[in-house]
């Protein structure tokens, strides 16, 4: 089969490579018919993550048709269309038991390189490293499911597979990101980037009832979509410049209640110095983060709010304003997400017409131009928000 497989840094090519067996009787074959190319990714493209190898499968926002299951897949049949959380979970484990998904004690075979980094291993993940188990991922024509029985949601008739595709990993991660800040009906919540779980934190917070929602990010096609399709109110960073007085101004000299983190280890700054600082000690691997928005949308919350991070981290941060969250009494809540908790809920979401995830989509290519969809999409070329791959 065709897949799209890690070459090396800022380097990935659509490749042959060995069809999925069933290798557990818990296992699915899935023939992907969507895929997507997440912000997340990057930091494979970029080669911030350890443990990739040459010929890695990436990709791990896929949908498709089961083909084929293992013995003990009973809710599952060939023929079904499902959507599969990027987290791998056993659903029998202590963090599987309390909802902690992505907390999965027995789905990540390397959790030994893991525990190494982080003192305990996360799930396994679909196409993102040897450290996250090494499975092969879903920009791909087929792929082998663990745990089928626990983890892929079947697809109702009626439901495209552009609104469900994103169940996989970014609306639930979104969704997530303003469920941790407890939203209440008077809160202002501030979003820092305007990508995709971005986009649907924004959105999320509305649908938890957020008073109101302010995105930041540096991009005005991105802040247009947070203004026209979730109606949020905007901050274009480069041009605010200090977006803590900004936010003081925007909220009456409190800052907003509750923030959302959706960048990750690749943030941006507008200023020049800060940002160098921290591009260079990543570069030079003295630090794995750039984290300036993280340190920005703690200084801006007001005292005793919540900070909640979705964005992706690999390590190690350096000047972490840790000062400011025990002094003004803050809660930071974190955590990769437990798709699985949300694939249902959602669903219904997106059935009941209260959300349509298609929004984000800017362009649709075929598997065989993953490349360069890759570079498009890293350089924000074409205004470009989402991808999505067909095989």
């Amino acid at each position: 089969m065709r897949a799209n497989t890690w070459q090396g840094r800022n380097s990935v090519e659509v490749q042959d490579v060995p069809d999925p067996k069933i290798l557990n009787q818990r296992d699915a074959i899935v023939k992907v018919t969507s895929s997507a190319i997440c912000g997340s990714d990057l930091h494979l493209y970029d080669g911030y993550i350890p443990t990739m190898k040459r010929g890695d499968v990436i990709g791990h926002e896929f949908m498709g048709e089961v083909v084929d299951v293992g013995r003990e897949v009973t809710n599952l049949r060939p023929g079904d269309r499902v959507v599969v959380p990027f987290p791998i979970a056993c659903g029998n484990c202590n963090a599987c038991a309390a909802g902690l998904w992505a907390a999965c004690e027995n789905s990540n075979p390397n959790a030994g390189i893991a525990e190494k980094a982080m003192g305990h291993s996360p799930c396994g993940i679909f196409g993102y490293s040897h450290m996250m188990g090494g499975f092969a991922g879903g920009q791909a024509e087929a792929v082998r499911v663990p745990f089928a029985d626990v983890g892929p949601l079947k697809v109702p008739d009626g439901v495209t597979d552009e609104q469900a595709l994103f169940l996989s990993d970014v609306f639930p991660t979104g969704f997530m990101g303003a469920e941790m800040c407890d939203v209440e009906p008077h809160d202002v919540v501030a979003v820092w980037g305007a990508g995709p779980v971005g986009l649907f934190a924004a959105v999320s917070a509305f649908l938890l009832g957020a008073h109101r929602v302010i995105v930041i990010d540096r991009f005005d096609y991105r802040l247009q979509l947070a203004r026209e399709k979730v109606g949020a109110e905007t901050i274009n960073y480069v041009e605010a410049g200090d977006v803590p007085e900004t936010l003081k101004e925007m909220t009456g000299g409190r800052g907003p209640d509750k923030v959302i983190e959706a960048v990750g280890m690749e943030a941006h700054h507008q200023h020049g110095i800060v940002h160098a600082y921290d591009r260079v000690k990543q570069a030079t691997r003295q630090e794995t983060e750039r984290p300036h928005a993280v340190r920005e949308a703690i200084l801006s919350v007001r005292n005793g709010g919540i900070v909640s991070i979705v964005g992706v981290f690999g390590g190690v941060a350096d000047k972490f304003p840790l000062g400011a969250v025990v002094n003004r009494g803050l809660t930071i809540r974190a955590g990769q997400c437990h798709v699985h908790r949300y694939l249902r809920p959602l669903m219904d979401r997106i059935v009941s017409g209260e959300v349509d995830p298609t929004f984000i989509i800017t362009h649709t290519v075929p598997l065989e131009e993953a490349p360069t969809a890759f570079e498009t999409f890293k350089h924000k070329q074409d205004e470009c928000v989402k991808v999505v791959l067909k095989p």
